[in-house]
């Protein structure tokens, strides 16, 4: 399937003078899992909120399913699952009643409630903690359980904001396990700053800044097409200006004595640089590759943004 399950429309939300979002555009398919990407203060939280029903819009329309949120919210949210940055869990209740409770929220029938709840259970690896009060589970069981209330009435959209906040690693990688399973069920939109989490479950990439999409892209094309470097060392050093006229090469940055930084043009290897560094007897004794990764992109974006700013 390739329809948009969500459609944001030129998005924006004030909070008094203060413009949240600005004129925020972009959309979710089937089966797609979307990383949205901010640094802190980006308007990644508040995005959500608007998306989910939580907030409304101060400018501009947002669809789930067909559905216009501001319009037809229940229809819209029947397909809609969320996970807040903080999850919305009752301490004092067990497992199995807290989402028994959700499901019937959700208006789930009474005779499929159970099935309901053991499915999101075995799916969130919760069957052995139904009986446990959700106060006494570690955060990361605290946060399945919030996963597991977004899912319990099968959405056809799941909104997880920030759902690796305050975990230890093998919380966070339990998580990010899970939520690549839900990617192959739900179309997934999973709002964070944590690069490494994007990576490792998103098949899409959106970043803002200031309430703006800055960046939009495959993660399998992150890689493709941005400008790669090789790092080398000379004996017998020359002028950056001499390498720069070497094919496939599309800049040098000098670094400390006999090391550059030589930028590759898109497609290009540095095979005529070492050819050069041979047949000029350089002393060419490293060379180090480096390919911009999704931390550079996010850093050059970001600071570029502040700059223009300031």
């Amino acid at each position: 399937m390739t329809e948009a399950l969500v459609q944001v429309e030129n998005l924006s939300r004030f909070y008094q003078n203060n413009r949240a979002i600005n004129h925020l555009s972009f959309s979710l398919k089937a089966g797609e899992v979307l990383g949205f990407l901010g640094p802190n203060g980006a308007g990644k939280s508040t995005t959500m909120q608007v998306i989910s029903g939580n907030l409304a819009p101060s400018e501009g329309e947002v669809s789930i399913a067909g559905h216009d949120i501001l319009e037809a919210p229940k229809a819209a949210k029947r397909h809609l699952g969320y996970l807040p940055e903080h999850p919305p869990v009752y301490r004092d209740a067990s497992v199995d009643e807290y989402l028994r409770y959700c499901a019937r929220l959700h208006r789930i029938a009474r005779g499929q409630v159970l099935a309901s709840v053991d499915r999101v259970k075995q799916l969130c690896g919760l069957e052995d903690v139904g009986r446990r009060l959700i106060g006494n589970l570690s955060k990361g069981y605290q946060q399945r359980v919030g996963i597991a209330q977004a899912i319990v009435h099968e959405p056809q959209v799941v909104i997880l904001d920030e759902p690796t906040v305050g975990l230890d690693p093998i919380q966070i990688r339990e998580i990010r396990e899970l939520i690549r399973t839900l990617g192959s069920q739900h179309s997934v939109i999973l709002s964070t700053h944590i690069l490494s989490e994007v990576q490792t479950t998103c098949d899409r990439v959106q970043i803002i800044r200031a309430g703006e999409l800055i960046y939009s892209a495959s993660t399998e094309s992150l890689n493709q097409g941005h400008e790669s470097s090789v790092k080398i060392a000379l004996r017998n050093p020359v002028p950056p200006d001499e390498l720069s006229c070497l094919a496939g090469v599309d800049h040098v940055e000098a670094l400390e004595a006999g090391r550059y930084r030589v930028f590759l043009s898109a497609n290009s290897n540095p095979d005529a640089l070492v050819t050069a560094a041979v047949q000029q007897q350089w002393g060419l004794y490293e060379l180090i590759p480096e390919q911009q990764s999704l931390e550079d992109l996010f850093i050059e974006l970001t600071h570029h943004q502040e700059a223009t700013a300031e």
